[in-house]
């Protein structure tokens, strides 16, 4: 069996979890702090559609639950399914928010921490978000 290489990438909010993980979990509003989907998304039944420099993505989310898990997995338009780890986890009064790049076959050690550095960018904007109280 395969494993890929990866990293857990996460940042301290000064923010109670569960409102963390409301914001989060709400789909519309990822476009506002993952700059990825900053065209938006469009639902499409189950899923989610967005559209990117690399065509139209399709974007299956973990149901809405109690334990702060927004895992989402990611189907391009060649086929290939990006499982995203996305958790929010009670730390005090705050929170850890936590995101498990997987490195994908064939990237590059340099696709690779340019991933590694959208994502800790990512969630440095939903820590401003989170701190600023603008939602």
């Amino acid at each position: 069996m395969q494993t890929h290489a990866a990293k857990i990438i996460h940042i301290t909010i000064d923010r109670d979890w569960r409102e963390i993980y409301a914001f989060m979990a709400k789909r519309e509003n990822m476009p506002l702090w993952a700059s990825g989907l900053s065209s938006g998304l469009t639902r499409d039944g189950d899923d989610w559609l967005a559209t990117g420099p690399l065509g139209t993505a399709r974007v299956r989310f973990a149901p809405d639950n109690a334990f702060g898990v927004v895992d989402h997995l990611v189907t391009l338009t060649d086929g290939t399914k990006v499982n995203n780890a996305l958790r929010v986890v009670p730390n005090g009064d705050g929170a850890e928010v936590m995101f498990t790049l997987l490195r994908q076959p064939e990237m590059s050690n340099e696709q690779f921490a340019g991933d590694s550095r959208w994502v800790e960018k990512d969630l440095a904007t939903l820590k401003s978000i989170m701190e600023s109280g603008n939602r």
